[in-house]
């Protein structure tokens, strides 16, 4: 049987570990032969790259492992490429977050002002990787995961047509895990959904189980009072930003009480609430450079200087078990349905063909088969197009190194309140963004 041969583009990422467990988790199912890691932080990927050593060696010792910052080393002979970088880190996530705020705007880093800020990194990152990948596996598979999902999947779609690239998101995952817990079932793989939308941007429009009986009211009527708060807190994200979000999904489903919505959502429909209780100097990045990053460095530390990983408090991510599903389904043309950001091309009659859609799709070794939504509202269309143009105009603003489509793409976006303060934001990100962004003209 073929064992795979994996390259994690982002080596050096705190989800990393996460994905690398989850792999050696999934053996029996998807072989691996070889895994590299490839980061251009030669220093923060040593500390990963250090416990996953002392991990292989535990749990699968016959798998090859590397850690480089040469692309021909990390990209030659490889099957998939996970990718899951961070451009400008989480140093540059804080300013995408805290300078929207001082304009009285939404800090989020994947939503407005801070997710144009974060693609505007992205793109030129993500586009070198799969040029990489092409270049010296051109039959391998780019699974992209780095964020902005939505500006850098147009992105790709624009500039890499003809590469192999899938662009996924784990968070309709994780919500999805809430739904199945709050009407007791044992994981989101006892459903079948039915979901449109934007990524982070997207409705829940029909859930069954496996024999076909509709979940959707039980799940709607959990929502409109909890929203997907549930009992179990092992599947609640811990810091408490994370659950005030699950909660707010109330009042987002207030808009469209027959689906049930995306959590994201709430930025762009109470960014006047977001901005009333964000602590301008004690943002989401904050907590994750506290929280998260201090936990699994530490872990990886430890596991380093103990020379094992037996008392290791690391553990796998729920997004990276998507990872390994999507690679078998291209390995092993399973045929599996997920959710993908993939070109519309009809899958959502009455829209935009060449936006990149959040929808259901058969996966095969062709890659992803979208399934047809038919017709949507006006009230999601509506925001839909709005949006779809704020992606656009950030990937012509960058392949045309334009200020002036990015000054349009931020008047264009629901969260930013006037022209005059996308100017003054735009100002503030150029001078925050000089190292990482193109020179608009």
């Amino acid at each position: 049987m073929k064992k795979f041969s994996i390259t994690i583009a982002g080596g050096g990422s705190t989800f990393t570990p996460g994905i690398v467990l989850m792999l050696l988790d999934n053996l029996d199912k998807f072989p691996i032969g070889e895994i590299k890691f490839f980061d251009n932080d030669e220093d923060r990927q040593a500390t990963i790259a250090g416990a996953t050593e002392v991990i292989l060696q535990e749990k699968a010792p016959d798998i090859s492992f590397t850690a480089t910052t040469d692309p021909k080393t990390a990209f030659s002979n490889t099957d998939f490429v996970m990718a899951h970088i961070r451009s400008g880190k989480y140093a540059m996530r804080e300013k995408d977050e805290k300078i929207p705020l001082k304009h009285g705007c939404v800090g989020q880093e994947t939503c407005g002002p801070g997710g144009i800020a974060y693609g505007m990194r992205s793109i030129g990152d993500v586009l070198e990787l799969i040029d990489f990948m092409d270049e010296y596996s051109p039959d391998a598979w780019f699974l992209n995961y780095s964020n902005p999902a939505a500006i850098v999947a147009e992105a790709t779609r624009k500039l890499r047509p003809n590469s192999n690239i899938l662009n996924i998101c784990d968070m309709p995952i994780g919500i999805e895990e809430l739904m199945a817990n709050a009407i007791g079932l044992n994981s989101r793989k006892e459903m079948e959904v039915r979901y449109y939308g934007l990524n982070h941007f997207g409705w829940w429009t029909d859930i069954r189980d496996k024999e076909g009986n509709d979940l959707l009211p039980q799940i709607r009527e959990h929502v409109s009072k909890f929203g997907y708060v549930t009992k179990d807190e092992s599947l609640q994200h811990s810091d408490a930003s994370w659950n005030s979000t699950f909660a707010k999904a109330k009042d987002v489903q207030a808009l469209d009480p027959e689906t049930v919505p995306n959590t994201y959502l709430k930025y762009y429909f109470y960014p006047d609430y977001e901005v009333a209780k964000s602590n301008p100097d004690y943002t989401r990045a904050n907590e994750v450079m506290d929280g998260r990053e201090k936990f699994v460095f530490g872990e990886c530390q430890k596991i380093i200087d103990e020379g094992t990983a037996k008392n290791s408090e690391l553990h796998i991510d729920e997004h990276a078990s998507y990872i390994v599903d999507l690679a078998r389904a291209i390995a092993y043309n399973t045929k599996e349905r997920m959710l993908l950001i993939v070109e519309n091309n009809g899958a959502i009659s009455n829209f935009e063909p060449t936006a990149m859609v959040e929808v259901p799709c058969l996966v095969g070794s062709q890659g992803p088969e979208p399934l047809t939504q038919g017709e949507i509202p006006r009230f999601q269309k509506g925001l839909m197009e709005q949006q779809v143009a704020v992606e656009k105009l950030v990937v012509e603003a960058f392949e045309e190194e334009s200020y002036q489509k990015l000054w349009q793409a931020l008047t264009l976006s629901k969260i930013v309140p006037s022209a005059q303060v996308a100017k003054d934001l735009l100002e503030d990100l150029i001078e925050a963004n000089k190292d990482y962004w193109p020179e608009l003209k």
